[in-house]
């Protein structure tokens, strides 16, 4: 009943001109906004060339959901044109895809080409897929088996790779392979290698019981521990691409996927109580750097928080995580009330813009705070507007 008065809701407002009063559903009012813009359509900031962007993976996946949900052609349409223009008719990727890189950020855009294959059968979209699945198999590993997040990035996995590549692993496997035991076997291993290698233990300086961003299992990094390689601190968007990651794959895991799911299920009950713990009593969100709450320069993120309101709404939502006292429901509530009090800006053409979202996070330097704290801020950064997107549509449900 809940769904069913969400969708009339949303039925009410979906086909209001966008100069008209702001809609009632911020899903639909925050995915509106950034498709007037030209956003995550396929082509860079100035709509001239084709880029294969992670971002816009991440996008056309909260389309894809809000699609679902309310039926609008329009979302569907828009996934469509921006996958069109990064794949030619032969179904080879092109723009600014490089295979030789070994880089797991575009693989993120690989499920939009599945869920296309799926509702046209247009071969194209297949093709462009096992493209993507492809890199896999000549992917980088540490001796652990742990993915390269990089070519470049010599025996290094990021939090981030694993909502890059496992996440079209996943979708792959469970589209076209989904009797592959093997597969199942090896990404259950990329997630479990990644969380044994960077959880905070109890006897970390400002402990969070939470992930650092990544790790260098060659101990050559500048920045790695003397332990287990680990990064230095503990920043939010990293963890908040592992913890959608979690409940997404947790979706497409069949019944003969092993310990795919009782491994998932694991690392998500011992991450959800303390990402709910780790938010700022006062505003419930998150600060940027998580391992350095309050420290001067530091301040509240909006991408990692949406991230974590998506996540964690999603697994109570779905039975993942037990919420009986109801505590991490209302920790997300407080912290999306923030959101859309301070983070969300009405513009006069009826659209709204986003901010406070870090332009980008990297182990490629030092790693350290004084890193985090200096990377620029932007406004309508899609890697967070997207989030807001799924964020949304998690609250939305709740109402």
């Amino acid at each position: 009943m809940v769904l069913v008065s969400f969708v009339s809701l949303l039925a009410t407002v979906l086909f209001l001109p966008i100069s008209q009063a702001r809609p009632q559903s911020y899903a639909v009012w925050a995915a509106d906004s950034a498709i007037v813009r030209g956003q995550g359509n396929g082509l860079d900031s100035a709509g001239l060339n084709p880029v294969v962007s992670y971002e816009h993976g991440e996008f056309q996946w909260a389309l894809r959901l809000l699609y679902e949900l309310t039926g609008n052609q329009t979302y569907f349409n828009y996934i469509q044109a921006g996958v069109d223009n990064i794949v030619f008719p032969n179904g080879t990727v092109h723009g600014s895809y490089t295979f030789t890189d070994f880089s797991q950020d575009p693989l993120r855009t690989g499920p939009s080409f599945i869920y296309l294959f799926q509702q046209t059968h247009q071969t194209k979209y297949k093709t462009a897929a096992d493209t993507f699945r492809s890199q896999l198999n000549g992917q980088p590993r540490t001796a652990e088996g742990q993915f390269w997040h990089k070519l470049r990035y010599f025996n290094q996995g990021w939090l981030d790779g694993i909502y890059m590549g496992e996440v079209l692993y996943a979708t792959y496997t469970n589209a076209f392979d989904a009797n592959n035991v093997t597969a199942w076997a090896d990404i259950t291993s990329q997630f479990k290698l990644m969380f044994d290698n960077t959880l905070q233990n109890s006897t970390a300086p400002n402990n969070t019981g939470l992930m650092y961003h990544g790790y260098d299992f060659s101990h050559t990094a500048v920045w790695a521990s003397p332990d287990r390689g680990h990064s230095p601190e503990v920043w939010d968007r990293a963890l908040g691409w592992y913890a959608m990651a979690l409940v997404d794959v947790l979706v497409l895991a069949p019944p003969n996927s092993g310990e795919l799911k009782p491994t998932l299920l694991h690392i998500l009950n011992v991450l959800a109580p303390k990402i709910r713990d780790a938010a700022d009593p006062t505003t419930g969100v998150w600060w940027l750097v998580l391992t350095q709450p309050g420290r001067n320069l530091n301040y509240f993120e909006s991408s990692g928080a949406v991230m974590y309101i998506y996540a964690l709404l999603k697994a109570v939502r779905l039975g993942y995580v037990p919420d009986p006292d109801g505590s991490i429901v209302a920790a997300m509530k407080k912290a999306y009330n923030y959101a859309v009090n301070n983070w969300v800006v009405p513009n006069s053409d009826g659209t709204m813009s986003w901010k406070n979202a870090v332009s980008v996070g990297s182990l490629s330097t030092t790693g350290d705070f004084n890193y985090y704290v200096s990377q620029t801020v932007d406004l309508n950064d899609l890697k967070g507007l997207a989030a807001f997107v799924l964020a949304s549509l998690e609250f939305e449900q709740l109402e």
